[in-house]
């Protein structure tokens, strides 16, 4: 059940429901930096199940009575955490699925009425600004300038991040844009059991057209020396594990990884080179991310070609890191 909070101290949580996944993340604030982690936050419970809200969604327009019920059941059990650990401050959002289905608002009445969660859809630049909050400690101190990516299950954002204005403070947001282009919606079009060649430059391709307009408009941007890649997605956090030839996803080996160039190339060519089934079999992959992840490798690619760096830094952190981060900072939690 973890350790009651002081006195005083709120315990804080942060849920996250997109296109594919459903996560909860329950913390309080921490006055002393962790290992590799000066953020102040102490996770005291965790949950994550990939539920699949908008199976479907790219060819009905609206999310499904099965998926539905999954979204909920996974709900139900965030409910059931969040009342052990007497959390007392929380933000619950919801993100591409629900803002593209004609049933979006039904479908966050039916999770009020039948877990008492309040959703909160929101907008895109909120969640670029979340993840950008989340995860930007991670990047290169010295580089002046970053691109955060998200691949989403419904949506890819990203960001452009710029030197903090004082030590310690986080980074600034350039520019950012949320494409509606994700891992489901991109393996729905296209296919995600079988990817022969052509399928995955037809799916890169897709890709490389709709970051166009991005381009364009950063492209007066100064890319400094120190210019590489941020990202935080299951994308970027699978090909670390199979770059690091792990049997088992260990989140301690994956989260603020260093990869090269080079690097990522040869982990995307060792998911191409499996089949589904090595893919199901692959313990950093498994049944659930099998028929999805060479869709990320596709919109990974069109984003390492179109802004190309020499590395790339993972994040298996994002979002709900963000939102903690921002509720704890609205109550003063962490300063003092």
């Amino acid at each position: 059940m973890g350790r009651p909070a002081p006195s005083g101290v709120h315990t804080y949580a942060a849920l996250d429901l997109g296109t594919n996944n459903c996560r909860l993340l329950i913390a309080r604030p921490e006055r002393r930096p962790r290992r590799r982690n000066t953020d102040f936050l102490r996770v005291i419970d965790a949950f994550s199940r990939i539920v699949r809200l908008g199976e479907g969604l790219g060819r009905a327009g609206r999310i499904s009575e099965a998926a539905i019920e999954r979204t909920i059941a996974a709900l139900d059990i965030c409910r059931a955490k969040m009342e052990a650990r007497g959390v007392s401050r929380a933000r619950l959002v919801a993100t591409q699925a629900c803002r593209g289905a004609a049933n979006g608002e039904e479908f966050v009445e039916r999770v009020r009425e039948r877990t008492g969660l309040e959703l909160e859809v929101i907008d895109r630049e909120t969640e670029a600004r979340f993840a950008a909050r989340g995860c930007g400690s991670l990047a290169d101190p010295q580089a002046s300038s970053v691109l955060l990516f998200d691949i989403g299950g419904g949506s890819t954002e990203l960001v452009w991040l710029t030197r903090p204005p004082a030590p310690g403070e986080p980074r600034e947001l350039h520019s950012w844009t949320s494409l509606e282009l994700g891992v489901v919606t991109l393996a729905e079009h296209f296919g995600g059991r079988v990817v022969d060649a052509r399928t995955f430059a037809a799916m890169k391709n897709h890709a490389l057209e709709a970051l166009a307009h991005f381009v364009e408009e950063t492209t007066e941007v100064r890319r400094c020396a120190r210019f590489h890649l941020l990202g935080t997605s299951g994308t970027v956090t699978t090909l670390a594990g199979v770059h690091l030839g792990l049997e088992r996803y260990d989140r301690w080996r994956v989260d603020g990884l260093w990869m090269t160039d080079a690097e990522a190339t040869r982990a995307i060519e060792r998911l191409r080179a499996m089949d589904f089934d090595a893919r199901v079999a692959n313990g950093c992959i498994g049944p659930q991310r099998a028929d999805l992840v060479l869709a990320g490798c596709a919109i990974f690619e069109a984003i390492r070609e179109t802004f190309p760096a020499a590395r790339t830094r993972i994040a298996d952190r994002g979002l709900r890191e963000g939102m903690l981060l921002e509720l704890m900072e609205a109550d003063g939690a962490l300063t003092g």
